[in-house]
Formats: structure tokens, C-alpha cells, sequence
């Protein structure tokens, strides 16, 4: 395998879940950083998927959902928003009818839904994300 003589960034993917009821779909993180804070579900990409195929996953895994059709919406790279090191997660998004009954698993301590407008301190940079797709799509 050829390796670099600098330094590369992990990758996540991120999942924004909305449904009809302006709900969003967060996880407690169970581990830090920001153990115990509310986060959108997500988490590293393995070598051998897509960016999709992880961000499947990682849903499923944290919350029991296996949603098909995610759609990519935004990249974020900024250079302190994850403090285990320099992060970039891609963030996917789908629209459900209703809030799909979740169950937290993996490293997720709790999962269920919020207001979009009564949302509870987020962690890393989950809040500027969420007003961003809401600008964007719900106006």
C-alpha cells in the first residue's frame, strides 16, 4: 500500500433525518467527545464502503433504522470541529412520513426525536448543520 509522507483527515457521514411532524431524528452519544450531548447519527467510514453505504450503517447501527435513498447534502471540514483530530463528515439526508420508532445501539446511549425548533445543546458542529438544511429546505 502506498502511504503519504503528510498528514490526511478522517472521514464521517453524518445522517439528517426530518420527518413531516419538523422532527429530527439525534442520538445521545454514549462515549466522548461530548459524551452524554445529543449529536446527529453517524460515525467513521470503513475502507471498503461508500460514503452512503456508511452512512446507512451508521444509522442503523446507532438507531435501527435502515433508510435507503439518502440523499448527500454538505460537506463540513471545518478545522476544529471534532476534537479527536482533523475530521471531515459528509452529511445525507432523507424525509420520512413519521418518526419511525428507533432503538440507540453501537455507541449511541439513547435515539428519538426533536423539534427542529426545541433542540437540545448539540455536539461538535450539529447545530450550524441543522440551521444550514434548514435554511436550505424548509425555509
Amino acid at each position: 500500500m502506498y502511504t503519504y509522507s503528510y498528514p490526511r483527515p478522517a472521514v464521517t457521514v453524518d445522517a439528517l433525518l426530518i420527518s413531516n411532524q419538523k422532527t429530527v431524528l439525534l442520538i445521545e452519544r454514549g462515549r466522548d467527545p461530548y459524551q452524554g450531548r445529543w449529536a446527529l447519527p453517524g460515525g467513521f467510514i470503513n475502507m471498503d464502503e461508500s460514503l452512503e453505504q456508511a452512512c446507512q450503517r451508521e444509522l442503523e447501527e446507532e438507531t435501527g433504522l435502515n433508510i435507503e435513498g439518502l440523499k448527500q447534502f454538505k460537506a463540513y471540514g471545518a478545522v476544529n470541529r471534532d476534537p479527536r483530530g482533523r475530521t471531515i463528515s459528509v452529511v445525507f439526508y432523507a424525509f420520512v412520513n413519521e418518526e419511525l420508532t428507533v432503538c440507540a445501539g453501537d455507541d449511541a446511549a439513547n435515539a428519538q426525536w426533536f423539534k427542529l425548533d426545541k433542540l437540545p445543546e448539540l455536539a461538535f458542529d450539529h447545530q450550524q448543520i441543522i440551521e444550514e438544511f434548514r435554511k436550505e429546505f424548509l425555509g
